[in-house]
């Protein structure tokens, strides 16, 4: 069996990868092709472009890029209808993918889109869209399926991949032996996004507040993993603003999350990795102000983050848009290290979203899969 797949940036790649990995264990002589990283490409996928050429984020930035990626689009649609696969898989990326698989499913070919796009959260028209692409809707949060489905789509809750590979007790000790941290250490993850545009907005700010966090505690250690192909971006940004005890990593998101007494951090799926590990956090987020004031006004609920939008509360503090300064990431950073029993009580909340996000992805996914195919 021929599987295609399009992941459009790191976080996509990593949850695509962990799909693919339970589908070739159910379907050992599978063959996956499409868009992917380097996660999608260690479970053996050829990879026809990286999903690097899709991470863009943002109204007028896809539009500075719209006429290379719809390129992107057009030739992989030909290619695919020229030798259908028997299954395609759309990995978030929502404003790419469900235009290719409405094409694919008009010419009979099973289309899956995995990861609901969060239509609860805002633009929900795109539910139409959805409808007339898709064939099913792999869900990871147990609420989508019956929203979905009373607008006559198929949908089935799956639970989340990464709540069943990150451990529900990390291993910080681990963690930081392997990162070459003492276990006396305060330690601050920063992660400034996975995409260029997010690195511009919003990597400059956050490393020269890690620098006056850096003068205010001294031996303070931080860590900066790298998304796949963003070092040196990253790498000439922390020449310009130098943080003392900053480590540059490539990758190592969960190492460096595992170890971490608390991260600053991009608004993102990796929030919920953060959660996931348990981690205090500051949620940040800056884009071009265009973009923000269209999407502001298209949202449906007032927080940003997976964490606060999962619990229904602001259970840790969004830094948004023209609220992201250096003095108030500052600020924030040094109430969760100033309040152990508020970290401790985060840590139970995040413990019991963890217990209700695992339900054995891999199994209730490719059994979804299996129907959906034999349909």
């Amino acid at each position: 069996m021929q599987c295609a797949l399009v992941a459009g940036e790191a976080s996509s790649d990593l949850l695509g990868s962990l799909l693919l990995r339970a589908m070739k264990d159910r379907w050992p002589s599978l063959q996956a092709v499409g868009i992917g990283g380097p996660h999608l490409v260690a479970q053996g996928m050829d990879a026809w472009w990286s999903s690097q050429e899709l991470a863009v984020r943002g109204y007028v930035e896809v539009l500075r890029h719209y006429r290379r990626i719809s390129g992107i689009r057009q030739q992989l649609t030909q290619r695919l209808l020229a030798q259908p696969p028997q299954l395609f898989v759309g990995v978030d990326a929502p404003d790419f993918n469900l235009g290719l698989e409405a094409r694919l499913k008009s010419r009979g070919i099973p289309t899956v889109h995995f990861v609901c796009p969060s239509v609860w959260a805002w633009r929900g028209g795109r539910i139409k869209h959805l409808a007339a692409s898709t064939d099913l809707v792999l869900c990871l949060f147990p609420f989508e399926p019956p929203l979905l489905e009373r607008e006559g789509l198929r949908a089935r809750y799956v639970g989340h991949p990464l709540a069943d590979v990150i451990p529900m007790q990390p291993d910080p000790g681990m963690a930081r032996t392997a990162l070459g941290l003492a276990d006396h250490d305060t330690v601050i993850c920063l992660m400034p996004g996975s995409r260029r545009s997010e690195l511009a907005h919003i990597a400059p700010t956050m490393l020269q507040a890690a620098g006056i966090l850096a003068q205010q505690h001294p031996g303070m250690r931080f860590v900066l993993p790298s998304a796949p192909g963003m070092r040196l971006e990253l790498q000439s940004l922390v020449d310009r603003h130098p943080v003392a005890g900053l480590q540059l990593l490539e990758g190592q998101s969960h190492l460096a999350l595992a170890a971490c007494d608390l991260t600053l951090i991009a608004s993102g799926t990796a929030t919920l990795e953060a959660a996931l590990f348990k981690r205090p956090m500051v949620i940040v987020y800056r884009m071009n102000a265009l973009t923000w004031q269209l999407m502001k006004r298209m949202a449906y609920q007032p927080w940003v983050g997976l964490p606060n939008i999962l619990t229904r509360e602001f259970v840790v503090p969004e830094l948004i848009q023209e609220q992201f300064t250096v003095q108030a990431l500052v600020r924030e950073a040094n109430a969760w290290l100033s309040h152990p029993t508020r970290t401790s009580a985060l840590r139970e909340r995040f413990e019991a979203l963890h217990a209700s996000l695992r339900h054995n992805t891999a199994q209730a996914a490719t059994d979804a899969i299996q129907a959906q195919i034999e349909a």
